[in-house]
């Protein structure tokens, strides 16, 4: 019964994630400031190295990768811009209720 609990709340966390996701758009463009690209260049290369080392390092070392996803996730928002695209309240409410109730079923002992 636990098990399907957990799997139930991993389901809901996901599709809540994933619909939540889809409708925001990470976007950039042209900017008069020249660091502009230089700091798209370094998310999607510190994001990359970040991934990749979570999966190749060692676990001592696994501090090091988050914290280059860290910084890609920072420059990523210093290089552009997050745009939610419009949805109702019913919805976000709905993609917040399955996340949050997801989690809650996945973690309670």
């Amino acid at each position: 019964m636990r098990f399907l609990q957990q799997l139930l709340g991993l389901a809901l966390l996901l599709w809540g994630l994933y619909l939540l996701g889809n409708n925001i758009i990470f976007g950039t463009g042209p900017h008069p400031y020249w660091w502009r690209g230089i700091a798209a260049d370094l998310s999607v290369g510190s994001l990359t190295a970040g991934i990749l080392g979570l999966f190749t390092l060692p676990r001592s070392l696994h501090s090091y990768a988050w914290g280059l996803i860290f910084f890609g996730v920072i420059f990523v928002v210093a290089s552009g811009y997050a745009y939610l695209r419009p949805t109702s309240l019913w919805q976000f409410f709905l993609w917040t209720a399955m996340m949050v109730g997801g989690w809650k079923l996945l973690t309670e002992a």
